[in-house]
């Protein structure tokens, strides 16, 4: 049997696949309300890593689930990702013009049907994850919704917003993005067991526990690039986070802690997934892009 190609390589594969994926599942740009849908299809079809939705494809494939039990989650975790952007860019949040190197949704079509893009988008998604194949699709819904609502990345917005202009200490930094960048990402992997049949409270609780690592690890990349890398290179506004007086961790920790920081959550994602094996070779990968990429 050949050895499976490097992680590197399979990437692009991943990311084309979730994109066909979308497209099918998004509503055409031709049907009315036309502007909605093509607003819907303008913030989710713009490009992306597509990292939520390859981790319920890679955790459901390292658990051997049935491939078509996988799209609808991974579709619905996409869904909830881009209207978070989208309403996160608006006026009365971040305000931000650009999004993947594009004007942001409200930019593009109006505050009014952006708003509206989202609020469908986010619909979309659940109607999406009901009608799934996978085994208790009521599951699936309740760990999307909780995920995604005041206890989870919406709770983690509003403190976000509550946060500008204060000092954090480590520990509440780590809570508001454990709701922010996390919760949705904790989802996609609990997403992806879930449609594999995994019901074993060990498998569980590791695959949370290597999903929480990489969450905060995404965060602390995200914080790093926004001070060290360039607006044409993020694909949105550099410094934004700075500019408005937002705490992150560079700011408590400095740079060079922050990147040991999350090379450490990596590792400890990586030991996580000892009992997996070969089988969870793309998760490991997975983690060790998200410390070490470029936007």
């Amino acid at each position: 049997m050949s050895e499976p190609a490097p992680f590197i390589e399979r990437l692009p594969d991943y990311q084309k696949c979730v994109h066909g994926m979308l497209e099918r599942a998004l509503p055409p740009a031709s049907e009315p309300p036309r502007r909605l849908h093509e607003a819907m299809r303008y913030a989710v079809l713009n490009g992306g890593k597509r990292i939520r939705a390859i981790l319920v494809i890679a955790t459901g494939e390292a658990l051997h689930a049935d491939a078509e039990c996988l799209e609808r989650p991974a579709c619905a975790v996409e869904f909830i990702h881009a209207y978070s952007l989208m309403h996160d860019d608006l006026p009365a949040m971040d305000d931000d013009d650009l999004r993947r190197g594009v004007p942001a949704c409200h930019r593009a079509f109006g505050v009014a049907t952006a708003i509206l893009a989202g609020d469908a988008l986010q619909t979309l998604a659940f109607e999406t994850l009901a009608d799934t194949p996978a085994p208790d699709a009521g599951e699936l819904v309740r760990t999307l919704a909780r995920s995604s609502g005041s206890r989870g990345m919406a709770g983690g917005q509003a403190v976000d917003l509550e946060s500008v202009g204060r000092t954090l200490t480590l520990a509440q930094l780590e809570r508001m993005h454990l709701q922010k960048t996390g919760a949705l990402i904790r989802a996609s992997v609990r997403l992806g067991a879930l449609s594999a049949g995994a019901r074993d409270p060990e498998v569980l609780d590791r695959l949370d526990e290597y999903a929480r690592c990489i969450g905060l690890a995404f965060q602390i990349r995200d914080d790093v690039l926004d001070v060290e890398s360039e607006t044409e290179t993020l694909g949105k506004r550099q410094g934004a986070d700075l500019a408005l007086g937002k705490p992150t961790y560079p700011s408590i920790l400095g740079l060079d802690e922050s990147r040991a920081h999350a090379h450490a959550l990596h590792e400890r994602a990586s030991e996580r997934l000892a009992p997996f094996g070969r089988d969870a070779d793309f998760l490991r990968g997975l983690s060790e892009f998200i410390v070490s990429r470029v936007r």
